[in-house]
């Protein structure tokens, strides 16, 4: 689960982590209020959604920029009503863009050096990873691929937790050798994890995390997601979340315990296990198809459960075929049928489909289905259906 900026800042400043004053505001009659409560002089416009790259981003009515420095209130109003219910388009939002429905009023700051923090879950030693970096303000990735070097990794047990020597390594790794610095870092990346480990987080990223030209360390910008298998016990969390900016088909699939993610392309999956999710994408695309979705009904999805997936599939208009690949494990051939059929009584079917059963009550499962009356193709392995699926998508848009 994602939240905002402003909302990340404000959990930052009650673990003690310096941010700059700001408010939020989703309207125009908010404008003077919000604007009151900063200090006179210039002020930072920041439109909020579940994306970066804003700065550089752009409006669909050509108007540049999802940051901007205002020099006075009047400007930072004008620059708010151009952004609030336009979209704005940035490289990770795709072309559709996202509408902006909340406006970030901030204090600007001195900038003497910009730096790049954050915190994840490294999987492969199943330990908290920090990275810092000298290069901030820029993608990490860009600066994994030039300029290794100027990145400083330290992995964190989880049962000893954050140690000073942790601390030192990545203080030196940023530069700091100035004993007030080292002080306020101490203070910044110790609230930072205690943040990141209490409130279930995924990832924790600051960028650009700033020193001002007093010398005073500042998170600038803040980016956080949260571990959504963690948020039942994370009631104050929940209750910041923005379905605005989720997926409804997304929302919607987690009512029902599905594991949904929207793609761009044009055959749907409907897949027990994110593994074999993943797999079943990769071999599409192997055939020359493009996924729809990544959708995991889990190992005990029930009847209803797998018709709502129908139902959701069905509703993304680009979808032009759908393949369903179950092996029974835990979940049972029979019950995916069972699924199938439920789904074709209640909601209409028309594209291909293409079904590979293995496993649990197979052959139960595949006895149902031959015996529905369903227009639909069996495949005997995941190869054989993922091809299939293509050849039907690419057949049915020629004919």
């Amino acid at each position: 689960m994602n939240i905002h900026e402003y909302q990340a800042k404000t959990l930052f400043a009650e673990y003690g982590v310096p941010v700059a004053s700001g408010v939020a505001v989703q309207s125009e009659a908010e404008f003077d209020q919000a604007l009151s409560q900063l200090p006179d002089g210039a002020v930072v416009v920041k439109a909020q959604i579940h994306a970066g790259g804003r700065g550089k981003g752009t409006f669909t009515d050509g108007f540049k920029g999802g940051v901007k420095i205002a020099k006075s209130r009047e400007e930072a109003k004008e620059y708010a009503a151009k952004m609030l219910g336009n979209t704005l388009v940035t490289h990770q939002t795709g072309p559709q863009g996202r509408e902006v429905k909340t406006v970030y009023f901030t204090e600007p700051v001195d900038i003497e050096k910009e730096y790049y923090l954050a915190l994840t879950l490294d999987r492969a030693t199943s330990k908290i990873v920090i990275i810092a970096s000298t290069e901030g303000g820029v993608d990490i990735e860009e600066v994994a691929a030039n300029t290794p070097e100027k990145i400083t990794k330290v992995f964190v047990d989880p049962a000893s937790g954050l140690q000073n020597h942790h601390k030192r390594t990545l203080a030196f790794g940023l530069g700091f050798s100035a004993k007030e610095q080292l002080k306020q870092f101490d203070r910044l990346i110790s609230g930072l994890y205690q943040f990141y480990w209490e409130k279930d987080c995924a990832m924790v990223e600051v960028n650009p995390l700033i020193t001002t030209k007093s010398g005073d360390l500042q998170a600038l910008d803040a980016k956080v997601n949260f571990d959504s298998n963690a948020l039942f016990r994370q009631k104050d969390i929940v209750a910041l979340r923005d379905l605005g900016e989720e997926d409804p088909k997304e929302i919607e699939a987690s009512k029902y315990g599905l594991s949904y993610i929207a793609l761009d392309g044009n055959i749907a999956c409907l897949v027990n296990g994110a593994g074999l999710a993943m797999s079943t994408m990769d071999i599409i695309k192997h055939y020359g198809g493009n996924p729809a979705n990544f959708l995991d009904v889990g190992g005990s999805a029930t009847e209803e459960a797998v018709t709502e997936a129908f139902r959701i599939i069905l509703s993304d208009p680009k979808v032009e075929g759908i393949l369903v690949n179950i092996f029974g494990g835990i979940m049972s051939c029979a019950r995916i049928a069972k699924g199938v059929i439920g789904a074709a009584k209640t909601v209409e079917i028309n594209v291909p489909l293409v079904v590979r059963l293995e496993g649990n009550e197979v052959e139960e499962g595949k006895k149902l289905l031959a015996e529905s009356g369903i227009k639909l193709t069996s495949g005997d392995t995941l190869a054989d259906g993922a091809k299939k699926i293509v050849e039907e998508v690419k057949a049915a848009k020629s004919a």
